[in-house]
């Protein structure tokens, strides 16, 4: 039978105890207070015994792995905060999102709430007031929920990316883009 590392453990620590400390240098003193090689081993056994017979559930994991959906277009995402009531928005409500936008190397590049900025962005669906990818993703989201989708560059920033004229950029040209997603609101626009 395998032992779990509980087990190991729990068995190492009954054999340490059993021969009065363990060191790979022992001193003949030590050595001396040892129990018989036949005692030692029948407590060494029984400490196995004990251990083995025991009922050990095997360690779950803390979370599930969360699933990884993917849109027609490319966009990758999973659900971090999930909601059973709430509405889609449609092609043309004005929607409220708060988000935060990372590089590939866990960098931000841009978030509603960062320093200086405290409220929603306010756009409208299918504006070109946000990329492309984050035009999609909100516009399968139900009011409430919270995402983290990965937009690929042809919906991100594409070839371009967000560069300054001195050439430094902020999101390189072809990068791929992390946003944190939560949809505040989305209400029809006033006719």
């Amino acid at each position: 039978m395998r032992l779990t590392t509980l087990a190991t453990f729990a068995l190492a620590s009954i054999l340490c105890a059993k021969t009065h400390g363990f060191s790979m240098s022992m001193s003949v003193e030590k050595q001396a207070s040892i129990q018989s090689r036949r005692g030692f081993f029948s407590a060494a056994t029984a400490a196995a015994a004990v251990v083995t017979s025991a009922s050990f559930q095997p360690i779950q994991n803390a979370a599930a792995a969360p699933t990884v959906y993917k849109l027609d277009n490319g966009v990758k995402y999973a659900i971090t905060q999930d909601v059973t009531k709430g509405s889609y928005p449609q092609e043309g409500d004005i929607i409220a999102i708060e988000y935060t936008g990372y590089l590939a190397n866990g960098a931000i590049f841009d978030a509603t709430h960062s320093q200086g900025k405290k409220n929603a962005l306010l756009f409208k669906i299918g504006s070109s007031a946000v990329n492309q990818g984050i035009n999609s993703m909100v516009s399968e989201m139900k009011v409430g929920q919270k995402v983290q989708a990965i937009i690929p560059p042809e919906l991100a920033f594409g070839e371009k990316g967000i560069c300054l004229e001195n050439g430094e950029c902020l999101v390189k040209p072809g990068a791929t883009l992390v946003y944190d997603i939560f949809l505040k609101k989305a209400s029809i626009p006033p006719p």
